[in-house]
C-alpha cells in the first residue's frame, strides 16, 4: 500500500508508461495499413473488341476491354461509321450512328461501303476516358452501284445497242440481269419492252423514243436495280444516195425507196390559174416525196389531162423533187366561167411494173374561165 503521501509520486511514474503504449498502438496500426492509395480515373489496358461479320442484316457485339480505376466504373457505348481507312486512331472523325449506343448493333443498309468501330466510354467519380476499337472490315450488303450502267451503240433502226453493267460493290459474286426500256424523246416515262439480253437491236417502233436498261444485281445478301444512261432520239437510217439539202431536207435516188414505200405527189401548181387564153403555153409543176417524207430525185413523172385537152410530157425529178412541165392547151380545151381542167399525174420509177411498183397517183384541177381564145 503506498503511502498517501507518495499518490503523486505514482502518478508520474505511470505518466511514461501511458505515452510508451499510444506510441507503438500508432505504429502497429500504420505498418498494418500501410500508406493510403491517392484516387484515380479510369484508364484503359487493352482496347474494346468487335465480334461479328461485317455485313448488311448481321448482327456485331461489342467487347467494353478492360480498364483500371479507383472505385465502380460504367460503360457507355456509341457505334461510329468511318470511311474506307477506318479514321483516326480514336475514331473521333467518324459519324455518329443515331440511336447505336448499346452493346450490339445491327448492320444497316447505310452501312454498306463504310467500317464500323464502338468508342466505349468509361466514367468514375474521378473522371472519364474515351477508347474506340479497331475497325471491322469494309461492310458488304446487297450490291450497290458507283457507276452508272452504259449504253454503247448508233440510234438508227437496224442497229444493234449493247449495255455495260457499270460499277458495283458488294460481297461477290455479283450476277447481273437487263430490262430494255422504251422511253419518251425526253428520256422519261420508260416502259418495258420485253427484251432481256445485254444486246438489242433498234427497231422501227422505237422511232423517236429514247432506249434506256434497267440493270439489276444480285449477290446473296439482295438486289439492287440502276438505270443506264439514255440513248440518241432513235431514227431511221439514211437510205443509201442520200443528200441533205441546203433547206434541211433530205434527198435521195429513186432507187432508194424500198418496196414497202410509196411515192407521194405531194404538191402540183399551175401557172396561170386560172387559165385565160389557150394561145399561152401552161407551167405545171410536180413535186415528188416518199412516205417517209424524204425529197426523191430521178422519179418519172407522167402528166394528163382528162380529158386530153393539153400536150402530156413525162420527166424526172430533179435533186430537190421538182419537175416543171410547160403543157400548151389545144384547140378543145374549154375555157369557161368558173370551170376546171382535171390533169391525171403518177410518179414512178422507171424499170418497175406498170401497175405496181412504189407508184403514186394524184388527180388535180387547174380553174379555167371565159376570156381569150
Amino acid at each position: 500500500m503506498v503511502p498517501f503521501g507518495d499518490r503523486g509520486s505514482h502518478r508520474r511514474a505511470r505518466a511514461p508508461l501511458a505515452v510508451l503504449a499510444l506510441a507503438l498502438a500508432s505504429l502497429t496500426l500504420t505498418s498494418a495499413t500501410g500508406v493510403a492509395a491517392p484516387a484515380a480515373r479510369p484508364s484503359n489496358t487493352a482496347e474494346p473488341d468487335i465480334r461479328g461479320t461485317a455485313e448488311q442484316g448481321r448482327t456485331l457485339s461489342a467487347s467494353r476491354g478492360r480498364w483500371t480505376g479507383t472505385g465502380s466504373l460504367s460503360y457507355a457505348y456509341r457505334w461510329v461509321r468511318c470511311g474506307a481507312n477506318g479514321g483516326r486512331p480514336d475514331g473521333s472523325d467518324c459519324g455518329f450512328i443515331l440511336g447505336a449506343t448499346r452493346s450490339r448493333y445491327e448492320v444497316a443498309g447505310a452501312d454498306v461501303g463504310s467500317r464500323l468501330r464502338v468508342r466505349v466510354t468509361a466514367t468514375n467519380a474521378e473522371g472519364e476516358q474515351t477508347v474506340a476499337s479497331n475497325p471491322t472490315a469494309v461492310v458488304v450488303g446487297p450490291p450497290v452501284n458507283t457507276s452508272i450502267p452504259l449504253l454503247s451503240g448508233t440510234a438508227l433502226v437496224g442497229s444493234l445497242a449493247t449495255v455495260q453493267p457499270g460499277s458495283w460493290t458488294g460481297r461477290q459474286p455479283i450476277v447481273f440481269s437487263f430490262a430494255w426500256l422504251r422511253c419518251n424523246s425526253a428520256g422519261g416515262e420508260c416502259a418495258a419492252i420485253g427484251a432481256l439480253g445485254r444486246s438489242y437491236r433498234f427497231a422501227t417502233s422505237d422511232v423517236n423514243h429514247k432506249i434506256r436498261v434497267n440493270v439489276t444485281a444480285r449477290n446473296a445478301l439482295g438486289s439492287t436495280t440502276a438505270l443506264s444512261s439514255e440513248s440518241a432520239v432513235v431514227a431511221v437510217p439514211l437510205p443509201a444516195g442520200a443528200i441533205r439539202l441546203g433547206t434541211g431536207e433530205i434527198s435521195i435516188p429513186a432507187t432508194s425507196v424500198p418496196a414497202e414505200q410509196r411515192l407521194i405527189v405531194s404538191r402540183v401548181a399551175f401557172a396561170p390559174n386560172p387559165v385565160r387564153t389557150r394561145a399561152r403555153p401552161l407551167t405545171v409543176r410536180v413535186r415528188v416525196v416518199d412516205t417517209r417524207s424524204y425529197v426523191v430525185r430521178d422519179a418519172l413523172v407522167f402528166v394528163r389531162s382528162t380529158p386530153r385537152v393539153t400536150t402530156g410530157g413525162r420527166l424526172l425529178t430533179a435533186m430537190d423533187g421538182w419537175v416543171t412541165f410547160r403543157l400548151q392547151p389545144l384547140a378543145a380545151f374549154p375555157l369557161r366561167k368558173q370551170g376546171n381542167v382535171q390533169f391525171f399525174v403518177k410518179a414512178y420509177r422507171s424499170g418497175d411494173p406498170s401497175l405496181g411498183g412504189v407508184a403514186g397517183y394524184r388527180l388535180v384541177q387547174v380553174k379555167t374561165t371565159a376570156g381569150g381564145s
